[in-house]
This record gives structure tokens, C-alpha cells and sequence, in this order.
């Protein structure tokens, strides 16, 4: 039973003990892999570069043949979800939620020779975890707490809104 939807899609994470907020307004695609389970994939648009940049484009609008978009794809059921980045070729990730428990976080980044790869695995644990919408889900709304070690990294909410 595999049917897809094309949505216009809101996701935002918000730190709520840090200065951290990032929203991305995109369209995307729903499929429906049975009653309770669904994927939804998004292009993710290139992080910003943080080298200063020695020359201005001729163009605000000009972009950057370095900078690369990553393919966002998450995996949603009421019970779980996984969010995975991938393609971006500077940066990876993948994130395990599940309501109560303590997932993983992990980031892979790429250097700029073949082979060159450096990875960082934390902890996260789920506080709520809460997809509402029937027969397509409309929100999607995880609370959770990222962990190195034994160091609190900090409170995040992660929230998708799929607009019907």
C-alpha cells in the first residue's frame, strides 16, 4: 500500500535553554507505507558556508557551486521516528527517536579528501513524541533531550507541519 502526496511542509527545531532556531518551509513528499507508518522526503538547502568569503558574487542570488543540497527523509509511526540527512557532502546525520527512551544522534562529517570522514554519536532522549492526523498525519512534534556522555547538551523541540 505505498501512495505518495506532494505537501507544502513547515519543519522547525527550537532549543529551548539555547539561542538556536531553524525553520525550513519546503514542499515534499509523503508516502504512506500502511495505516500507521509513512516516510516524507525533502531537499534540505546547503548550510552556510562559515569561511569568510574573500570576493562578493556578482549576484545575492548567484549560487554556490561548493555548497550542495541534502535529501531530508523521515520516518514517522506514532511510536517512532528517524531523520536522516544525507548528500549534502559536507555534512550527514541520523536521529532515533522513541517516546521514553534514549535514542542516538549521529553526525558525519566529510572532509575534502575521498575517504576523509570524522563521525560524532550522541545521545537523545525522548521525552514526547506525538504525530496527530487521520487518515495523513498533519503534525508531527518531538520533545527531547540531546546528551554527550553525561553533559546535558540541551532541551530541543522538533515539530513538522504537513499542510493539506
Amino acid at each position: 500500500m505505498l501512495t505518495h502526496h506532494r505537501r507544502p511542509v513547515c519543519l522547525s527545531l527550537i532549543s529551548t535553554d539555547l539561542p538556536l532556531w531553524s525553520m525550513l518551509e519546503t514542499a515534499a513528499t509523503l508516502y504512506q507505507k500502511d495505516q500507521e507508518r509513512f516516510h516524507i522526503i525533502l531537499k534540505q538547502p546547503p548550510f552556510p558556508s562559515s569561511a569568510p568569503s574573500e570576493t562578493l558574487p556578482s549576484s545575492p542570488f548567484a549560487p554556490d557551486p561548493v555548497k550542495k543540497e541534502g535529501l531530508l527523509w523521515l520516518e514517522l509511526s506514532p511510536y517512532r521516528v528517524i531523520m536522516t540527512m544525507q548528500g549534502n557532502g559536507q555534512l550527514g546525520y541520523r536521529h532515533f527517536w522513541e517516546q521514553g527512551v534514549y535514542g542516538t544522534s549521529r553526525y558525519w562529517l566529510y572532509g575534502d579528501s575521498i575517504g576523509s570522514t570524522s563521525a560524532l554519536r550522541l545521545r537523545n532522549y525522548t521525552r514526547s513524541l506525538h504525530l496527530v492526523g487521520y487518515p495523513l498525519p498533519h503534525t508531527l512534534r518531538i520533545e527531547y533531550e540531546l546528551w554527550a556522555e553525561h553533559l546535558q547538551m540541551g532541551h530541543y523541540i522538533l515539530s513538522l507541519e504537513i499542510h493539506h
